[in-house]
Parts: C-alpha cells; sequence; structure tokens
C-alpha cells in the first residue's frame, strides 16, 4: 500500500500529521464538522449510521480495522459520513465474517479518512472547546485551514433530506401496522420495529394526511442527522398526528416531537457519541448504560407542564426522554437498538407496543427488555463489490 502524507486542520489552526487511507478526497480536501466517538467495538456500525452526515468521524479507541467489515452489520444503505480519523488503522482483518477490509469499504463508498492522528490530543481538544469544523487531506496547509474555515459544518443545515428513503418500503409481517419516518433510520431500529408488526418505513417529507391514510397502529421516529430547527416539514406533520395515533421517538425523533409540543433544542458542546453514557429512569431510579450519538438537545424547561420527564443524562443531567402528558407519545435522546452497544434501554420497544395495544394504561405496565433480534430481510441492501 502506498502511503500518502496528509494532514488535518481544525478552523481553529490546529494541525494533526497523518497519511491518507480510504477514497482520495476530491481537490485533496475532506471536510466536515469534527466529532468523536468511544466505541470500543463497532466501528462499522457508527460509520453506516446516517446520523453522522456532515461529519467526520475521531474513533477514540485507537486500534480500528483489526475485524473488518461485514455485510451484515451496516446499518444503512451506504455511508454518510464524511470522513473517518484513527489512530492505526489495522494492516490485515482477522475474521470469518468479514466481507472486506475497512479501507475498502471506504474507497467503495467515496469517504476518506486520515490515520496516523494523536487522538488522544484531538479529543481532548473537541473535548474542551466543542465540536468544530475541520478539513484534512494531501492539500497545503492554508488550502486546508481555509477549507476548514469555511465548512459550515451542521447548525440550521438539512441534513436529514441528504440520507432519508426516495420511496417508501415496506419490512416484516404482522398485525400492527407501524410507520415509520426515514430521518435517517438504522436497520437494527427496522429489526426491532418488525418484532413488533408490519412496518412501513417512508420518507421525512411524508406529510401526517399520508401517513392516516396507512391506518397505522403506531408511528414511530427516528434517529437522523443535524439539527432539528431546520425541519419545519418534519414539526408540522408529527404535530398534526399526535393525539391521533401512539408516537415513538428517538435521538432526532425525540428532539423533533419536543418541538412540534412547543419546545425548544440547543447544541451541546461536543455531543454524545459512543455506547457507555449512563442515563438514569426517574421513576424507578434504575440506571441504563446506553449507546448514544446527537449534537442536539431538548431544553426541558421549554416543555414544561406539557411533557413528564422520564429519564436523564447522569454525566451532564440533559434531558434524554420524556413521556408527553394525557397523550400516547414518548421518546428518548438515546439509541435503545444500540448498534453497537449495551441493550439495557430494549425494554423501550415493548413500551412501544404496550402503548399501540392500550394507548390508555401502557405507562403501567412493567419494564422488560426485549431479546435482541435478527436481520430481517427486505430492507434496502447495501455492497461492497470488494475483496
Amino acid at each position: 500500500m502506498t502511503i500518502q502524507e496528509a494532514a488535518l486542520v481544525l478552523a481553529d489552526g490546529s494541525v494533526f500529521e497523518g497519511e491518507l487511507i480510504g477514497a482520495a478526497p476530491a481537490s485533496g480536501v475532506a471536510s466536515g464538522e469534527v466529532v468523536f466517538n468511544t466505541v470500543l467495538s463497532g466501528y462499522q456500525e457508527v460509520i453506516t449510521d446516517p446520523s453522522y452526515a456532515g461529519q467526520i468521524i475521531t474513533f477514540t479507541y485507537p486500534h480500528i480495522g483489526n475485524y473488518g467489515a461485514s455485510l451484515a452489520d451496516f446499518e444503512s444503505r451506504r455511508l454518510f459520513c464524511r470522513g473517518v480519523i484513527v489512530r492505526d488503522l489495522a494492516r490485515r482483518e482477522s475474521n470469518y465474517r468479514s466481507d472486506a477490509h475497512l479501507d475498502a469499504v471506504l474507497k467503495r463508498y467515496g469517504v476518506s479518512g486520515i490515520a496516523g492522528i494523536d487522538t488522544r490530543r484531538l479529543t481532548r481538544l473537541l473535548r474542551d472547546s466543542g465540536a468544530m469544523s475541520g478539513a484534512f487531506g494531501t492539500a497545503d496547509i492554508a488550502s486546508l485551514r481555509a477549507a476548514a474555515i469555511a465548512e459550515p459544518g451542521t447548525d440550521g443545515v438539512d441534513l436529514v433530506s441528504q440520507v432519508t428513503t426516495a420511496t417508501p418500503y415496506t419490512v416484516g409481517s404482522g398485525e400492527r401496522r407501524i410507520v415509520a419516518y426515514d430521518f435517517g433510520i438504522k436497520y437494527s431500529i427496522v429489526d426491532y420495529l418488525a418484532t413488533l408488526g408490519t412496518v412501513i418505513v417512508v420518507p421525512a417529507n411524508t406529510s401526517a394526511q399520508e401517513v392516516l391514510s396507512l391506518a397505522p397502529s403506531g408511528v414511530f421516529l427516528s434517529n437522523g442527522p443535524g439539527d432539528p430547527s431546520v425541519l419545519d416539514y418534519a414539526v408540522h406533520s408529527i404535530r398534526e398526528l399526535v393525539g391521533r395515533v401512539p408516537v415513538f421517538g428517538i435521538c432526532l425523533g425525540h428532539q423533533l416531537l419536543s418541538r412540534a409540543l412547543g419546545g425548544t433544542t440547543f447544541k451541546l458542546p461536543f455531543g454524545h457519541h459512543g455506547g457507555n453514557h449512563p442515563v438514569q429512569h426517574v421513576a424507578s431510579g434504575k440506571v441504563e448504560i446506553t449507546s448514544q450519538n446527537h449534537n442536539f438537545c431538548v431544553d426541558p424547561q421549554s416543555l414544561e407542564g406539557i411533557v413528564d420527564i422520564t429519564h436523564i443524562n447522569l454525566n451532564d443531567h440533559t434531558n434524554e426522554g420524556m413521556s408527553v402528558r394525557n397523550q400516547a407519545a414518548f421518546s428518548v435522546q438515546y439509541h435503545p437498538e444500540a448498534g453497537p452497544g449495551p441493550h439495557d434501554a430494549s425494554y423501550l420497544f415493548g413500551m412501544f407496543e404496550d402503548m399501540m395495544d392500550d394507548p390508555i394504561s401502557w405507562r403501567d405496565r412493567p419494564m422488560v427488555r426485549r431479546a435482541t433480534p435478527v436481520r430481517t430481510p427486505g430492507l434496502p441492501q447495501a455492497e461492497l463489490g470488494v475483496a
């Protein structure tokens, strides 16, 4: 493998030297909002999560790529992230399930990366200064810094329209009909929903009238990338659905439900990205270790008297979940499907099932962890096309 020297430059002028991996960036420059993820494994699920659209992912774990990549572990039809930053990219993969080397996957989907970076220094900088725009590649430092400064990041940008499905599709079977809004939905979420009934995944701009015409037992609001404050079309639809059909939202879906109820959102300094965030269930006092991937957060004071806060992040005490008063609707900020991560919160899919079956007394049902489902046939397939 030919080594190409490269550099990463942040908007504040910080420079990191390394070597190029993955696809060669256009004009020698790849740019995006630089964030860090603390998972120890599951790098493939992370890079195929559509929630990372517009972002460059820094892995804090130093050794990435040692077990290759498998089609069975894709969380969407392709990669949507702007780039990948690692300390050390494994030269070879060791896993009987591997279909390709991670570097080959990056090349296949046109995603650039940089290895050999001091990711400890980079992570500390992002933790102290907050997520910021950056650019990396083989261009000169001045060009990279100019690209980093020009990069708009994720504030005020509709990234959902870049990742949502173009047409509806149906997965699973069963008497219940669940309409799932695709704001950047992960396949692991669809797998869980398919254990509850027939799942009809619809584009993000689907109107409330179109959803109701499908006679759903419940509506799911998915995860997704970017700033919820610019997704007025989704907020309008959700506002019309609450009170007419049971609603369950996670991550971006949680934020959009909040805005539909009149709440506000704000951007976190460096976001929550990882598989080990402690969250407390307020009513029981139980602590769940959760998988998270979001940059924005709901202001609970903006929904005072409208919702009950059900979950709180124990690291920074931010809002992690809520239940809408007098309505069959609830949401959480984290990922109960956890791909990758722990499955402490899988009981939330059971709560959604209870809410669809009994919209009146669903809150009184016990919390029971759900078994991890197998991959559901019928999802839009990704392809590697590499050896």
